[in-house]
């Protein structure tokens, strides 16, 4: 089977390209083959028998455990590791001791270090703000770090009396107010792992013309981890990308040294030029700010947890969860897995009226990512005449207005029509 290499940079893709894939728990079943069905037709109708997709199927979560005793089989990750270019359904989180999350857990082993969301509006769907066409944001979320990395210890334990010891004894930290039932957790925020995250960010904005990016932080109260994300990111853009950037770190050194007046003028120069903008604003500012003027924001660049929260009311801007589209890539190896971000919604599950729209959106976006931009352009036009015309699964159909329902199946059939 043809693989995708990875090489200076650059991806190269066979005609014939094999995509490993994890069917997923719960609705995975049912939104898996329909992305699949719809991805081929899309290759198919675009580029002929010239170039096809090989699906390889790989197990995780509870199919996997089911039928090998692991959640996450080593071959799994070897598949990833060799094939680069991977996406998956959602999966199970496994109850009690072991692996706290198989989507972490595949993150961590394969240095995913950006979740990048793009978020934007479909005509035709009804969003629960004002002007949803204003928001049209990508999302760059650090996947490796903060307090995704596990480290904590539960309340009672030796190992959370020995942490409180250590830091209380050694430390001379006081401001534990009740030791005896804290738990307690470690916050790593590296200068390497926010710059790369950064650095992806930058690079993303530059090669799809995009306006600004905006570092998304609480540096006002967590100051050397999240005020460090901050630091290293303006250090970043004014020594990396000093000829495609202006920072407003700088316009704030020039205001300082030569005047507002002057800071302006710098701030107009470069945003003739097209240099890109770069910003930051506090996570709660940012929450309040994106409903009221989301037109203000483009390229996100943010910590683990800020961007979970970030990204899902994002997608609730515009519709829900069920329509947002996700990918964990790491630029610097090529290793790419696309994913549906919602769950594994087992109330849901085999009754045939799952969205499959997120895992066709991500869908998407690995076509863009292997180079097969006119196939993904097919696809998304044919989601968007879909909405339009008032098709849709029940998540979104039961809001808008003289809609016809369809199911999973039925739905997948329709955006096949409209391609």
């Amino acid at each position: 089977m043809g693989k995708a290499t990875y090489s200076g940079g650059k991806l190269t893709v066979p005609d014939t390209v094999a995509i490993p894939f994890i069917e997923g728990d719960g609705v995975g079943v049912e939104i898996t083959p329909a992305t699949q069905t719809i991805i081929d037709k899309a290759v198919s109708k675009v580029y002929g028998s010239s170039r096809r997709i090989e699906w390889m199927e790989v197990l995780a979560g509870e199919k996997a455990f089911n039928l090998t005793g692991s959640w996450l089989p080593e071959e799994t990750l070897e598949a990833f590791r060799e094939y680069l270019i991977g996406i998956k359904g959602p999966l199970t989180t496994p109850v009690g001791g072991g692996i706290r999350s198989l989507n972490v857990a595949l993150r961590q082993e394969l240095d995913l270090y950006v979740c990048l969301r793009p978020v934007k509006w479909y005509k035709g769907i009804v969003s629960p703000v004002k002007d949803p066409q204003k928001v049209d944001m990508h999302i760059f979320r650090e996947n490796t770090e903060d307090i995704y990395a596990g480290i904590e210890w539960n309340a009672g334990t030796p190992e959370a009396k020995k942490f409180f010891d250590f830091i209380h004894n050694e430390m001379g930290i006081n401001k534990v107010r009740f030791p005896e039932s804290s738990s307690f957790g470690v916050k790593p925020v590296s200068k390497e792992g926010s710059q790369r995250l950064i650095r992806s960010a930058i690079e993303y904005a530059i090669r799809h013309n995009l306006p600004s990016i905006t570092l998304v932080h609480k540096g006002n109260i967590m100051k050397f981890t999240e005020g460090g994300f901050k630091r290293w990111g303006y250090e970043l853009a004014e020594t990396e990308f000093y000829d495609t950037t202006f920072s407003m770190a700088e316009y704030e050194h020039i205001s300082k040294a030569e005047g507002k007046e002057r800071a302006d003028e710098a701030l107009g120069e470069a945003v003739n030029r097209g240099k890109i903008i770069i910003k930051d604003v506090i996570a709660d500012a940012f929450l309040q700010n994106t409903l009221l003027t989301p037109e203000k924001y483009s390229v996100i660049a943010t910590l683990n947890l800020n961007g979970d929260y970030i990204s899902d009311q994002l997608a609730a801007m515009v519709g829900g969860i069920g329509i947002a589209p996700g990918a964990n890539i790491n630029y610097n190896t090529g290793h790419a897995i696309f994913e549906a971000t919602h769950g594994t919604a087992p109330d849901i599950a085999g009754k045939n009226i799952v969205n499959p729209s997120s895992l066709l959106l991500s869908g998407v976006m690995m076509l863009n990512h292997l180079g097969w931009n006119e196939a993904a352009e097919l696809i998304e036009n044919s989601l968007c005449r879909t909405y339009e015309s008032g098709h849709a699964t029940e998540d979104l159909a039961r809001f808008m207005e003289n809609s016809a329902t369809l199911g999973t199946k039925e739905f997948r059939d329709k955006v096949i029509d409209n391609l």
